[in-house]
């Protein structure tokens, strides 16, 4: 895992702004969240496709609806929360019943942001939200190198698009080249067929470093990304489960309704394994600093890697 050297914030501005380079359409429409979305170059490039409309989520929402039906392609960004939840109702009859392109951009998601923000502004709650709206899609990159990509490949899908961003602090897992799976898994690592770690976004460096331990301990791990949550590659994940059996997933947000669930609905349906799930579980976050937090939660490589072993032995006895 590399060094920080760009977070999911700046990649989400690098991207847009590349986007903007070659694509008249694109819009920036912010609810006093220019600074959070570190999108200062971009206003100052592009000051008439630029809109500043001060602390009004929904009504955000609802301006990307008229530039959307007017042919522009608006991308909105502020906190995960103030979107999701504030601004809901909106984004489902706005935007995603006529199937819109407008491009939702929330930051904090998680508890990376701990230290600076406790609870009314982590977000471990927003891809369950939005996996139950029809039409949408969304999308958690793992670092800032993935966000640009996310940013550059999502540009033309259909209807709403989620992108989840952090709190801009993450490690850069990925090189600036590699391209953003829109819609598929990822194999990351590949030692065997014992169990199968499922993870997107912030936990990522967490997760390749439990397989590489477990491989020390004699249990072979597949490493696998689900970057697209919804639509989610069901099918790619159980032609995986179909080999292991054994899954464990790990989140950066809840266990209700995040990636954790959208497995146990691939194994329920099409592919009978052994699961946890390892993520918040029914509690909010506190105040602390982002590694400590995930530790206290569940998510440290300790915690990954000695459930990983429990699972196993689990599948061994049945």
């Amino acid at each position: 895992m590399n060094a920080i050297q760009e977070g999911t914030r700046i990649g989400f501005r690098n991207g847009l702004m590349e986007l903007a380079e070659k694509r008249g359409d694109v819009v920036l429409v912010s609810t006093d969240s220019l600074l959070a979305l570190r999108g200062e170059p971009f206003a100052q490039k592009f000051p008439h496709r630029f809109i500043e409309l001060g602390i009004a989520e929904q009504n955000g929402v609802a301006v990307c609806a008229g530039l959307a039906s007017a042919g522009l392609t608006p991308y909105i960004g502020t906190y995960a929360g103030f979107l999701t939840m504030r601004a809901c109702e909106q984004m489902r009859t706005y935007i995603a019943y006529p199937r819109l392109k407008v491009r939702f951009i929330g930051c904090n998601g998680g508890l990376l942001g701990g230290n600076r923000e406790g609870v009314s502004h982590q977000f471990i709650e927003d891809v369950g939200l939005l996996r139950t709206i029809p039409g949408f899609t969304i999308l958690c990159p793992a670092d800032g190198n993935q966000t640009r990509q996310a940013i550059l490949a999502s540009a033309d899908t259909d209807g709403p698009v989620y992108i989840r961003i952090g709190s801009g602090r993450e490690e850069n897992v990925f090189s600036p080249d590699d391209p953003f799976p829109l819609g598929k898994i990822r194999i990351l690592q590949d030692y065997g067929d014992d169990i199968v770690l499922f993870t997107y976004g912030f936990t990522l460096g967490r997760v390749l470093e439990a397989a590489e331990e477990l491989k020390a301990k004699g249990v072979k791990a597949k490493v696998v990304e689900a970057a697209t949550i919804k639509p989610l590659d069901a099918e790619g994940i159980a032609g995986v489960l179909a080999k292991t059996k054994c899954a464990l997933t790990v989140e950066d947000h809840t266990v209700t309704g995040g990636l954790g669930s959208a497995v146990a609905e691939v194994i329920a349906e099409k592919a009978p394994a052994v699961l946890a799930r390892l993520g918040l579980q029914d509690t909010y976050g506190e105040s602390g600093f982002p590694d400590e937090l995930l530790d206290a939660y569940g998510m440290s490589v300790n915690t990954i890697t000695r459930t990983a072993e429990e699972l196993v032995s689990k599948k061994r006895q049945l």
